[in-house]
């Protein structure tokens, strides 16, 4: 059974007017069991992530800092969310939620995070709505577990994956993809093992045809034992930062190239969802929901 991590916590209340999409966390299970895509089954609520296994990948001071509530006021600000500790606790229970789909995908081909995918959080910083880096903790904590050899993360959201590049530069036994908006925040861009910079406007074909190069590269060069996907959905051409022009079915059609490359190569895959910032909030939630769509037909 293909399982999915969330949590009641994951929708945390933001000031009124904040731009972040929380809303999404709610209405993406509520959308897939709906439609009958998911039963609560496949649902599972993590616990809190301990502090040992983020201090594999965080450095201690900046952990601190979080755990304690005594980040600089312009530290929140660089992050772009009120510090408190009903956050915290969400971090804590989405990174868990990434360790804890590992383990589902090792059984099953491929598990979920409904929230995670935030690949701004450095090692000793947070940043663009990210606070722990999920994908990293948890490619740390199975390299130490000696759970997997090589790892190969894919990210596709359309901001650079800054904060994941920057904590795995000296470590080769994990390979950073990183294809994104070359003009687009973090505008201090880090060097990920394959970074693929797209300019302002990539419509469909071109932005396919360049993952079609680059994914085989990827696998070509990692030889992984297991991948993370992060599938940010700000490539729309609906979304309000995101720069790109893509259509909802060509977002589809990434989503089935990185997929299907896993299941060819029988490769385990845990996925998490990542930015989305359309106007409307249903071309968020539908794109979302076409990767658990995908992830059912070919996994399920």
């Amino acid at each position: 059974m293909i399982k999915i991590a969330w949590h009641p916590l994951y929708a945390h209340p933001l000031p009124e007017g904040h731009r972040f999409p929380m809303l999404k966390y709610e209405l993406i299970p509520e959308q897939l069991l709906h439609e009958g895509t998911i039963t609560q089954q496949n649902l599972f609520n993590p616990e809190p992530v301990s502090e040992d296994i983020i201090l594999l990948t965080h450095e201690k001071t900046y952990w601190e800092q979080l755990r304690d509530l005594t980040l600089s006021a312009k530290d929140q600000r660089r992050i772009g969310f009120p510090l408190n500790a009903q956050l915290l606790e969400r971090e804590l229970r989405i990174t868990q939620g990434t360790i804890d789909a590992t383990h589902f995908a090792m059984d099953n081909g491929i598990a979920f995070n409904v929230a995670g995918g935030t690949h701004h959080a450095g090692s000793n910083w947070g940043e663009g709505f990210c606070l722990l880096n999920d994908q990293a903790i948890t490619a740390n904590y199975l390299l130490n577990k000696k759970l997997a050899k090589r790892i190969l993360i894919i990210d596709l959201d359309v901001h650079q994956g800054n904060g994941t590049a920057e904590i795995f530069q000296k470590e080769p036994r994990v390979f950073t993809f990183s294809m994104h908006g070359d003009k687009n925040f973090p505008f201090r861009k880090e060097i990920s093992s394959l970074d693929v910079p797209l300019d302002d406007g990539v419509q469909d074909e071109e932005y396919l045809s360049a993952l079609n190069v680059n994914l085989k590269k990827a696998f070509e060069r990692a030889k992984p034992d297991f991948v993370f996907y992060l599938s940010g959905v700000d490539v729309l051409s609906t979304d309000k930062l995101g720069k790109l022009a893509l259509s909802n079915a060509a977002c589809k059609e990434r989503d089935r190239m990185v997929l299907q490359a896993c299941k060819d190569k029988n490769l385990p895959v845990q996925v998490s969802m990542g930015g989305g910032y359309s106007i409307d909030i249903r071309d968020i939630v539908d794109a979302h929901c076409n990767t658990y769509r995908l992830a059912f037909d070919l996994f399920g």
